[in-house]
Parts: structure tokens; C-alpha cells; sequence
């Protein structure tokens, strides 16, 4: 039987390997690290998060995300599998544990009969044999020449900025306090998931202005700003109006001060768990370009974090890809060599849960084409499908930017009652969808 070569241990390239491999097909996954690093990992790790340790929301009745979620599930995908067992409290979300999360799904593949693994970065795009290039948005360097080559096209660019992550014990508990916004979450644990820091007016005033005179990142030279809207710096935001950060991820709503509960704070950030021992949390929405130095002086203006020690501190770099409207099939195949397919960020999906939905997705169609069968994609009503549809011709080529899972992908459903029916809209949605994506997996035997 032919050998399906994943080139890329990410997110993607894992759920592809997996998905491949329980389909009878065997595997070799390619990955350059630890041999060759990037800015951004720090482990040799499969499916290693760089950003944050969130997947989201985890609705599947009313939200896009959440049923992407349910689909992948229903899949018996190796990412969300993990994530269910390292799952931390996040008030509605579902966050992990990043290092447990990424050590399971590396012990899982290595344990897979079917799943051999070569290390070394691969140069150059192959010509022969079935391949599924899974590099994410670092794609190194000669293998971003070797697609620009061959597909005639040069790679679209913009940048991702990684949020800052502080210890818990350097978080000043006397003025932070823990709720998730408006309480959400079944449990105790889950609407107590957040810390909170409060903000007055002066507080925020200063914060902005300490902000917009921090030393910012240099770009390199030919490079352009052309930032995804929902990963925008905190600075970025601010350059857009002092009051953009307060009515973003900054906003006070649904959020009580439990060390005072009659003062209204007038901006509020927010700090997420972020491993399982409860060491870690990371500012939510706080991405940022500033510098090393800058960032600490800023970031230790929010009042409880004057005295924060900083795990790691935000980053930015250059996310590449493809135009995939123009360039991919609906099989997620090169027009220009159908034995390549791509998945994950580099076709222009943004985001963890989006990312391996697509490795999954170009997973069982390479499987199916070894195994002599053709795999359609799921219905566009799905959340896979509306995706693969975006990106492989419902984008609009001239524009096309990297999407999130979202209800307007989805072809429209009649539902009454206008703003007060979205609730039942969205129900309507994800009901539709399920049934869909039921009848394609079971379509699979």
C-alpha cells in the first residue's frame, strides 16, 4: 500500500497523521523540529500550542466554534480527544493544559503502529508519491520558496502577535479577583476561571499612554503590517482610539469587583489559567509587538500586576499563506500537483481548532485516494465544510485573509424573530449541521 508523507507536526499535520492512520493507511510524518527550531516553538512536541492554550468556546448548540468542536469529536479526532483530557476550567471555553495537552498527542502518534516519523526539514515540495504539507503559518524559508515556485503565485503575509503568560504567585490577589464574565460556566471552577484586574479611569489613561509610547518591533525590510483582525496587538487597538481597548478586551461587563462590589471599574483585563497545576496565566487579548524592556514597564501598570514575573512575554512574527481560492481544489489538492494536498493555517484557516480541522479533513481524503475511493467534503451547512468551501472558492481571491470558523460561512437558514431569534437561528445552525456531517461520516462505512 502506498505511503501517505505529512510534512508539518502541528496542530494539522497531527489530526491528518491520526485520521490517515486509523483509516488503515500508513504514515510517515515529516517534522523540522527540535533540528531546526523557529521564533516560536519551544519543544520538539507535536501539536504544540505557540499562542494561546484556548480552543474557544466549546457550544455546539450556538456556536460556530463550539460545533467545529462537536464535529471533530464525532470524527474521533486526536486533538480534541486530548484536549477533553487536559481540559482546564475556562468559563464556557475549553483550554488545556498546553504541556500535558502537546505530550499526549506526541505519545499517542509515536504509539501508532502505522505512524513512522522522520526528522529534518524538507527543502523542496516533492514530485512523486502522496503528500500533505501541514507547515502552519512558520513555514521555513526554502520550503515557502519551493511552493512559490511551483504554484506561480507568491504566498500572502501577515503577522501574529503571541499574548504575554505571568506566574500566578508574582499576581497580586489582594486587588485581582476570580469571576468569568457574567458568572458563566456550570461549575464553581468555571465561573471562577478568570482573574480579574480593575481598572479606574486614571489607571487606563496612563496604560494607553504608556502604551502608544512603547518601543514597538521592527519590521524587516519589504514587509508589510497587514494583521489578522482577530489577533490585533493591544497597541495596534490603541493607535485606533483610546477607547478601542476598553470596548475589546478590555471591557468591564458582566464583572463584579468581589473586593468591591460597589465600585464600577472602568476597564478590566483579564488573566486565563493556563496549565494544570494553576502556575501560569496568560492576559487575555493582550498580543503585542512592543519590546521585551517595554513590554514589562507597560504590562506592569495593571494594577495587580506591578510586581508580575513574566513566563514569557508576547512575540510577533510572519504568518504566510497560500491563496487557496485559486490555487486548492475541494479535495484541498494543488491544481498544479494533485499528489500535494495542504491543510491547516498555511490554506488561509485561522486558528488551533480550524487549523487541525483541516489536517483531519485532508487526512481522510489522501486516505481514501491511496484506498482507491473518493471522499467529497462535508456539506457547506457543516462547520468542516463551510471552511473547505471558503477556502477552496467561496473567498473572494483578491481579498481572501485568513477566516475563522464563523455562522456567515454557512449557507443562510430561514429562522423568524430577527435579532431576538438568533438564539434559535444558531440552534437551527448547529441542528442542520450535525445531521449533515452524521450522514457524511457514515457515508464512510
Amino acid at each position: 500500500m502506498e505511503t501517505l508523507h505529512i510534512i508539518g507536526g502541528g496542530m494539522a499535520g497531527s489530526e491528518a497523521a491520526w485520521q490517515a492512520a486509523e483509516a488503515g493507511v500508513p504514515v510517515v510524518l515529516h517534522e523540522m523540529r527540535p533540528t531546526v527550531g523557529t521564533f516560536a516553538h519551544k519543544t520538539g512536541d507535536f501539536a504544540e500550542m505557540v499562542c494561546s492554550n484556548s480552543f474557544r468556546s466549546d457550544d455546539d448548540e450556538r456556536n460556530a466554534v463550539g460545533l467545529l468542536h462537536w464535529e471533530m469529536r464525532a470524527a474521533r479526532g486526536i486533538i480534541m480527544t486530548t484536549a477533553d483530557r487536559h481540559q482546564l476550567p475556562a468559563g464556557g471555553a475549553l483550554a488545556v493544559d498546553r504541556d500535558g495537552f502537546s505530550q499526549a498527542v506526541t505519545a499517542a502518534l509515536r504509539a501508532h503502529p502505522l505512524i513512522s516519523f522522520a526528522e529534518g526539514e524538507i527543502t523542496e515540495l516533492p514530485t512523486d508519491g502522496q503528500w500533505i504539507v501541514a507547515t502552519g503559518p512558520l513555514t521555513s524559508g526554502a520550503l515557502a520558496d519551493s511552493i512559490r515556485s511551483v504554484t506561480g503565485a507568491d504566498s500572502l503575509a501577515f503577522f501574529d502577535a503571541i499574548a504575554p503568560i505571568v506566574y500566578a504567585d508574582s499576581i497580586d490577589r489582594s486587588i485581582v479577583w476570580a469571576q468569568s464574565r457574567y458568572d458563566k460556566g456550570e461549575t464553581e471552577e468555571e465561573q471562577k476561571a478568570y482573574l480579574n484586574c480593575p481598572m479606574t479611569r486614571d489607571d487606563y489613561e496612563a496604560f494607553i499612554d504608556a502604551l502608544l509610547a512603547a518601543d514597538k518591533a521592527e519590521f524587516h525590510e519589504g514587509e508589510t503590517a497587514g494583521y489578522f483582525d482577530g489577533c490585533l496587538p493591544i497597541e495596534v487597538m490603541a493607535e485606533r482610539g483610546r477607547e478601542t481597548l476598553r470596548h475589546g478586551p478590555m471591557k468591564p461587563v458582566g464583572l463584579t469587583n468581589a473586593h468591591r462590589p460597589t465600585d464600577k471599574p472602568y476597564a478590566v483585563v483579564q488573566l486565563r489559567r493556563d496549565n494544570a497545576l494553576g502556575t501560569l496565566f496568560n492576559i487575555v487579548g493582550f498580543q503585542t509587538k512592543m519590546k521585551y524592556g517595554a513590554q514589562t514597564e507597560v504590562l506592569r501598570l495593571i494594577p495587580g500586576l506591578q510586581g508580575a514575573r513574566f513566563a514569557r512575554l508576547g512575540g510577533i512574527h510572519r504568518n504566510t499563506f497560500l491563496n487557496s481560492p485559486t490555487l486548492l481544489d475541494d479535495r484541498m489538492r494543488l491544481k498544479a500537483r494533485p499528489n500535494l494536498r495542504f491543510a491547516g493555517q498555511v490554506t488561509g484557516v485561522e486558528g488551533y481548532v480550524e487549523s487541525a480541522a483541516m489536517g483531519l479533513l485532508a487526512g481522510r481524503m489522501a486516505a481514501a485516494e491511496i484506498l482507491g475511493r473518493d471522499l467529497p467534503p462535508p456539506g457547506p451547512e457543516t462547520a468542516m465544510g463551510s471552511l473547505v468551501n471558503h477556502i477552496t472558492g467561496g473567498a473572494e481571491a483578491k481579498t481572501f485573509q485568513p477566516m475563522n470558523v464563523n455562522f456567515g460561512l454557512f449557507p443562510p437558514i430561514e429562522a423568524k424573530g430577527g435579532r431576538r431569534g438568533r438564539k434559535d437561528r444558531y440552534k437551527a445552525y448547529t441542528d442542520r449541521a450535525k445531521e449533515s456531517f452524521t450522514l457524511w461520516l457514515d457515508a464512510q462505512g
